[in-house]
């Protein structure tokens, strides 16, 4: 596996990597801490292939998130290929309830949510609403999660779109698409305030903005009401993946400099962590005062390289004691 994602549940550890990054195994695995991995929920979900049917399987998987009800959420964005389109009925996030293992509900997203060009990339609760950004086709989607019900805001808007001026540097050189223009990722991160108030958003370059959720949540809000109301927030650089603390805390990932680092609530940013082995560290997960830090090397696969893969193995893990860090 090439893991980008990872989640914790207590003294499980969970993984997931996405399929265009050409790795061989299951599309998520919980590590069972002998050096091996375990198709979870089972195999069955992670054994699509093209041309099978797309509601049970995890079709192209680019995030996990644990809930704080027993939950872990999988995100598919039911596009196998870098750039494509979801195929038909592909795309879902899929809750699994961590106590029985099994799949709880699927939220499939469809038209006019997922569109044509859509990459679901990521996700985060407020009560009743999950929200989720679209790295393809600019955007946020919220969710309904009792009625289950989509919709689609922000549609192509520049707080959710790439910026043609803030490439991704890695190593001193600009990340190339397979095209061979600078690689340019529309909304990827987002955050909730720990209050519930603030939705916080932006394109994998930055600047992040903010909403409220309250705005979110009402699908009575006219768009071009809802438009008016995204604040300017933070900042921030290209980023591999965020975690926002229970006090407000940012923790980020800097691509250009092999870091961790955080934002505090009054917007000081301090660095944690700059090491060479942190290159490319993707989404981090926050868990019993720890830091969950996943380092696929993205920029590493042949995708980005001309065919070439320039991948290192073993795909590594690592965690950092941020209570110690603390003291």
């Amino acid at each position: 596996m090439i893991w980008n994602a990872v989640a914790v549940d207590g003294d499980r550890v969970f993984v997931a990597g996405p399929r265009w990054a050409g790795a061989n195994g299951p599309a998520v695995a919980l590590i069972d801490g002998k050096d091996g991995l375990i198709s979870y929920p089972d195999a069955s979900w992670n054994a699509w292939q093209p041309g099978a049917d797309v509601t049970n399987t995890f079709v192209n998987v680019n995030a996990i998130h644990r809930d704080n009800h027993g939950g872990l959420w999988i995100i598919d964005t039911g596009s196998p290929s870098f750039g494509g389109d979801p195929l038909p009925g592909a795309a879902k996030a899929v809750r699994i309830d961590l106590a029985t293992n099994r799949v709880e509900r699927i939220y499939p997203f469809g038209p006019p949510a997922a569109l044509p060009g859509s990459y679901i990339d990521d996700i985060r609760f407020h009560g009743d609403h999950a929200y989720f950004t679209d790295a393809g086709r600019a955007g946020l989607i919220v969710l309904d999660l009792r009625n289950g019900e989509t919709r689609r805001v922000f549609d192509g808007a520049p707080s959710v779109t790439a910026p043609t001026d803030r490439p991704i540097v890695i190593d001193g050189e600009i990340v190339r698409a397979p095209d061979g223009f600078p690689l340019r990722v529309n909304s990827d991160p987002l955050e909730v305030s720990p209050d519930g108030r603030y939705v916080y958003f932006g394109s994998l370059h930055g600047p992040w903005s903010r909403v409220e959720t309250r705005l979110l949540d009402d699908p009575g809000v006219p768009a071009t009401e809802l438009a008016r109301k995204v604040e300017a927030w933070a900042d921030l650089p290209p980023v591999g993946g965020t975690a926002m603390a229970s006090d407000g805390t940012l923790y980020f990932t800097e691509l250009a400099s092999d870091a961790l680092k955080k934002r505090s609530p009054d917007g000081t940013i301090t660095t944690i962590i700059r090491d060479s082995r942190l290159h490319w560290c993707d989404a981090p997960a926050l868990a019993d005062g720890f830091i969950w830090l996943p380092v696929p090397r993205i920029d590493r696969v042949s995708l980005f390289n001309s065919g070439t893969s320039r991948i290192a193995w073993p795909i590594r893990l690592y965690r950092y004691g941020l209570d110690a860090q603390a003291k």
